[in-house]
């Protein structure tokens, strides 16, 4: 695999992402935290996720289709959702 190629997955990856972070987003129920940019940066984490994780399961040569992208950017929004986010935090009284 050339830099070229790998360049080339990375960028598709995050592409893929920006769709499914909104998808993503729709499966997990609840108030979200996130506005659009965290979103975006949930479908791309979610994408990246189940990119790597493919890779690792299934060999090099593994894209990951619009499935494994979206659950995986409902994983990411949970996980914001549950344990981080601005609106998470309580202030001091």
């Amino acid at each position: 695999m050339g830099d070229g190629n790998l360049v080339t997955y990375l960028v598709g990856l995050a592409v893929f992402g920006l769709i499914a972070g909104a998808l993503g987003r729709l499966l997990v129920p609840g108030p979200n935290p996130l506005g659009c940019l965290g979103t975006m940066a949930a479908g791309v984490a979610g994408s990246f996720l189940a990119g790597l994780v493919g890779r690792l399961v299934f060999g090099p040569n593994y894209g990951p289709g619009w499935i494994a992208s979206i659950l995986g950017a409902a994983v990411v929004v949970y996980l914001v959702t549950r344990y981080g986010g601005p609106s998470r935090r309580r202030p001091y009284v």
